[in-house]
């Protein structure tokens, strides 16, 4: 597999950084809260041919360039539905993890014409989901959050069984300034769609670690209650990184339904 980047593309005002790997249908890969566009880097391989992986970084985070001004958990939605058209693309599919799921929700809902598929893992429709893990997070400074998100990331058995995940988890934890990290959680302490899931008019998948304790897994069951055309995917005993710690799982997941409804159709 050759992985390209980073490459950039003008979106708005901003300047988007990108990676982008692999040939085929179109996939966006939006990162969490606390990572940056190389969370997906592991992840990558396992969705196979036929697949054109891009993770791009998100306003205030790595190489992509923008204003300092303010700005909405619905900008952000609008920044993912405007690169799908930087790209190139008419339509694309969707893969958002945590934050970046939040991000895809809100793209997918305001701009359901864009997207194939939406693929969301470890992500929540609001605030109401967070378990007692998030209430920790949220009471600490950015510099603390990062120690603490790796113990949130990855079950106890599998740093004994593979101690290089931590490492792992580490590497994509992305430095931020203060500022940059006050404006994304101004963002998304608005973020509440429980109540338009039913029209939201995207193929859904839904994939979740029964014991992330940042994200309660009611927030799956929740989801898929209300989301039309939507499949859940449980990852028994997976955290909130499942993504990085059960790659295999979650990338052939993508892949199956990523391949169920092609950009072509």
């Amino acid at each position: 597999m050759t992985t390209q980047g980073p490459q950039r593309v003008a979106v708005g005002s901003m300047e988007v950084a990108y990676t982008e790997s692999g040939e085929g249908e179109p996939l966006i890969l939006v990162h969490g809260g606390e990572s940056d566009r190389t969370q997906f880097t592991a992840l990558r391989r396992f969705f196979g041919d036929g697949i054109r992986a891009i993770s791009y970084d998100q306003r205030d985070t790595g190489d992509t360039a923008g204003p300092d001004d303010p700005y909405t958990i619905d900008d952000m939605g609008t920044d993912l539905a405007d690169l799908v058209f930087a790209l190139g693309y008419e339509r694309a599919h969707l893969l958002g993890t945590s934050y970046g799921g939040i991000v895809a929700m809100h793209a997918a809902l305001d701009y359901p014409e864009r997207f194939s598929s939406l693929s969301l893992a470890a992500c929540a429709p609001n605030a109401e989901f967070g378990g007692p893990g998030m209430a920790t997070l949220l009471k600490l400074d950015p510099q603390e959050r990062r120690s603490f998100m790796v113990d949130m990331l990855i079950t106890t058995q599998g740093q004994i069984d593979n101690p290089g995940l931590l490492d792992r988890a580490r590497s994509v934890l992305a430095p931020r300034t203060p500022e940059q990290n006050a404006r994304r959680m101004e963002a998304v302490a608005t973020h509440d769609v429980l109540d338009r899931l039913v029209d939201l008019d995207v193929p859904t998948l839904l994939i979740h670690g029964t014991d992330d304790p940042l994200i309660v897994v009611e927030a799956a069951h929740e989801m898929a209650k209300r989301i039309p055309n939507s499949r859940m995917e449980l990852i028994e005993g997976g955290r909130h990184g499942i993504a990085t710690e059960f790659p295999q799982l979650v990338g052939g997941a993508v892949r199956e339904f990523v391949h169920s409804y092609p950009t072509t159709r």
